[in-house]
């Protein structure tokens, strides 16, 4: 593979992306310029090139690659937690650990290539005795081609450039164009930089991930013929937007968006009963975490009314009220978190139970609450930020029906009592989420084979996961060789004798495992 090195734009006043410090408001300076039509058209041409070469590229050889760029964004995390730490103000601490997730993920997905059952390899031979005779019938899936991802705000590394689906769809043989947050441009660039020494370090083109800038640019990116999928974290009204663009193009294409939710947490009587305190300090610190900017951040919680349920709630309120201003990711945030504080707030039905100080750019943490029969579509929309809502329910043979009235999310929480019988609330929320967390929280989501981070609409677009190895199913199409010569078989497809199994396969109906091939 031959990689192409970008040409610079000239920059105007018009076309300049410039780099905002996230604490004074101020500019850092411009790191970029706007992308061109014809700098998308030239970029998405440059990946689409490189399609037949990556997807040709053996598993072994793509994992290297993978495990290259890992090394590269390791050996440059001072550098890359100073740009980010100016630009989102998550702090030294928060960012390391993001560093070392994004990196972690990439090397996963290494391993998930390298094990190889994602690739669903299926053998039927021929079967001429059955009623209606069968071919021979192979299947595995391929990759679909380029795919756009856009990066999200609240995770510059871990869902931006370099994030889970750059990484799934690298793993999976695509080639990515990338949006830039203009939340903060400046780590974007400094991630592809870094991105691209270690792709060259592999031997592979840097041209495998490429980037763009500008709200145009963005939506002319999910129009483009080369582009062949789309993956997406951030807002529901640009997720809808963004949608619509991919549905309605000449080719359709899979978008798939995580679009952020609610996630609603149920406290059970029981459970209010027998730790009210740690509950309210765990949720209230869950609420809190990251400024509130989580897409699992527990929004609404429902809790029993009475003496036992109020405990929960005023442990929550006590780490509310000792919080010092938040500084938010942008000033567009701060906004629109003010606003939606202010109408949560102007509503009939709710209460203020806490509110942290603010100050200057800053904002407060705020607590509020209602009777939860009073909730509304108002009330059960996500406010990012450091807020939640309390909803006060009667007994906990209420909660599947106010469940119910939900929208679905990523995420629900149980918190129950040691020994308490929950199959029933456990399918409600089971119904109304991706992911169910007992006795603990919905930040933190683990790189694993077993993760889900997706739920049923609006919370996600998609039936894949963002995180996790089956996020690389986005990426990913069925195709079947029917009666197909032995050499023009994908080597994992072929039989021994004429290749070797070396990944999970399921031949004519049991499933092989490499080591047990005969």
């Amino acid at each position: 593979m031959t990689s192409t090195a970008p040409s610079v734009p000239s920059v105007t006043a018009e076309t300049a992306v410039t780099s905002i410090d996230a604490r004074s408001g101020e500019p850092r300076g411009v790191v970029a310029s706007v992308t061109s039509p014809e700098e998308l058209d030239a970029i998405c041409h440059r990946a689409g090139a490189l399609v037949d070469p990556w997807r040709r590229t053996s598993r072994a050889d793509r994992a290297a690659a993978l495990r290259s760029v890992a090394d590269a964004l390791d050996a440059a995390v001072d550098e890359l937690v100073a740009v980010a730490d100016a630009e989102t103000a998550l702090g030294e601490v928060r960012l390391r650990g993001e560093v070392a997730r994004t990196t972690g993920q990439l090397r996963f997905f290494a391993t998930v290539i390298t094990e190889g059952s994602y690739l669903e390899a299926t053998i039927d031979h021929a079967d001429p005795t059955l009623a209606v005779p069968r071919p021979d019938l192979r299947l595995w899936l391929e990759p679909v081609g380029v795919a756009a991802v856009f990066g999200a705000s609240n995770f510059p590394f871990a869902f931006s450039v370099l994030g889970g689906d750059t990484a799934s769809a690298l793993a999976a043989g695509c080639p990515v164009v990338a949006k830039a947050h203009p939340s903060h441009p400046a780590t974007c660039e400094a991630v592809l930089a870094h991105t691209r020494r270690g792709l060259a370090a592999a031997g592979v083109s840097t041209d495998l991930v490429q980037l763009v800038h500008g709200l145009e640019a963005g939506a002319a990116l999910v129009a483009h013929p080369v582009i062949r999928a789309v993956g997406f974290t951030g807002s529901q009204g640009a997720g809808r937007a963004l949608a619509r663009i991919a549905a309605e193009r000449a080719v359709p294409v899979p978008f798939h968006g995580e679009l952020g939710s609610v996630n609603p947490v149920v406290v059970t009587a029981a459970a209010a009963a027998e730790r009210p305190e740690q509950i309210g300090r765990d949720l209230a610190a869950a609420v809190l975490l990251g400024s509130g900017q989580f897409c699992t951040k527990p929004g609404l919680c429902f809790v029993p009314e009475g003496p036992e349920g109020d405990a929960v709630v005023t442990a929550m309120g006590a780490a509310f009220d000792g919080t010092a201003g938040f500084t938010l990711l942008d000033a567009g945030i701060a906004g629109r978190y003010r606003s939606g504080v202010a109408a949560l707030a102007s509503h009939e039905a709710v209460a203020q139970e806490a509110a942290g100080a603010q100050q200057g750019r800053t904002v407060a943490a705020t607590l509020l609450s209602l009777d939860a029969e009073a909730l509304d579509h108002a009330t059960t929309q996500e406010c990012f930020g450091p807020t939640a809502l309390v909803a006060r329910y009667g007994t906990d043979a209420d909660l599947p029906a106010l469940l119910s009235r939900l929208e679905p999310s990523l995420t629900t929480t149980l918190q129950h009592a040691t020994g308490e019988p929950v199959a029933d609330l456990t399918d409600a929320l089971s119904r109304q989420s991706g992911r169910v967390v007992f006795n603990g929280v919905p930040t933190g989501v683990a790189v694993t084979w077993a993760m889900t981070h997706g739920g049923p609409w609006p919370a996600t677009t998609s039936p894949y996961t963002s995180v996790g190895a089956s996020a690389i199913r986005r990426f990913l199409r069925p195709v079947t060789f029917q009666n197909a010569p032995a050499d023009v078989l994908p080597q994992e497809l072929r039989d021994a004798g004429e290749g070797t199994l070396t990944i999970p396969t399921r031949i004519d109906g049991t499933l092989v495992l490499p080591a047990t091939a005969g």
